[in-house]
């Protein structure tokens, strides 16, 4: 049974409660992180550690605990449920207050953590055969750059795609591609590699950051710009990035091949030297 963190405790999976007046169960007014571990170490978590302070911010939420305490808290889950590879999920709401649109004012933060076994996260035999996706409309709420726990509809384009016989699903918004249901989207024309730029329609993905900035320093071409569907079903290669994917190839789009239909060169060399990295930085 694991252990797992609520409000300041270490308790064990089955003793854990909230209250039912959370505001993060009645109005989804929560934001999370999620953190790949590697070899027991974390990677990225000084990312991840911004970025729940921005969408905290921008919610106007406070923050329960400083970087210093939540790295603390990740590194005891980790040792505590001897996770070798896996996940450490984070997350943060405005706490609990009789139910009211209005924000309470008094209303203390909950924050739980939980980790997540997965052997063998950065050997996923996926990546050596690709994924499919199909497209979608984007029906989100426009501020998607912020974190939060209201994650209804990019579960339902989970469920579309695999109704479909497909893996996920790239959402689609004024004809151009948002990002996946959990991940940025990437394709690759020529030696140019092309994601949507930064802004309230997509997240800021932390890996997405050191993917491109590993991708610039090994001298490979970068745009951030929109694309559509089509342009993607005519690239060479594409692909999508995320904390637990790491870089995942797209080998087929709603039914037909991108490319020659299995993973390219540029999704295998940036997943190599991302996992290289990674493991170089983790703490």
């Amino acid at each position: 049974m694991r252990t797992v963190y609520v409000n300041g405790e270490y308790l064990p999976e089955d003793e854990a409660k909230i209250s039912i007046f959370d505001r993060g169960f009645l109005f989804a007014d929560g934001v999370y992180e999620v953190t790949s571990v590697l070899d027991g170490k974390l990677i990225d978590f000084p990312g991840h550690a911004t970025r729940l302070q921005r969408s905290l911010d921008e919610l106007e939420m406070a923050n329960p605990a400083t970087t210093d305490e939540l790295l603390a808290i990740h590194r005891e889950l980790v040792a505590r449920n001897g996770i070798g590879d896996g996940l450490v999920y984070l997350q943060i709401t405005r706490g609990a207050a009789d139910r009211d649109f209005a924000y309470p004012m008094d209303a203390t933060p909950t924050i739980v953590l939980f980790t997540q076994a997965k052997p063998g996260l950065a050997d996923n035999p996926v990546a050596k055969t690709g994924i499919k996706v199909i497209s979608i409309p984007d029906r989100r709420w426009g501020r998607r750059d912020i974190k939060t726990v209201q994650l209804l509809y990019p579960s339902m384009g989970k469920m579309a795609a695999k109704a479909e016989g497909a893996d996920d699903a790239w959402m689609v918004e004024d004809g151009a591609v948002t990002e996946g249901t959990s991940n940025n989207a990437y394709i690759v024309k020529g030696n140019t590699i092309v994601t949507r730029h930064l802004g309230e329609e997509i997240l800021h993905g932390i890996t997405r950051a050191a993917v491109l900035r590993l991708a610039a320093e090994a001298q490979m071409k970068v745009e951030e710009r929109s694309f559509t569907i089509e342009e993607a079903r005519a690239a060479d290669e594409a692909f999508v990035t995320s904390a637990s994917t790491f870089v995942m190839p797209v080998v087929e789009i709603d039914g037909a091949p991108v490319g020659q239909g299995t993973p390219g060169p540029v999704a295998a060399r940036l997943r190599e030297i991302y996992l290289d990295e990674s493991r170089k930085t983790a703490l």
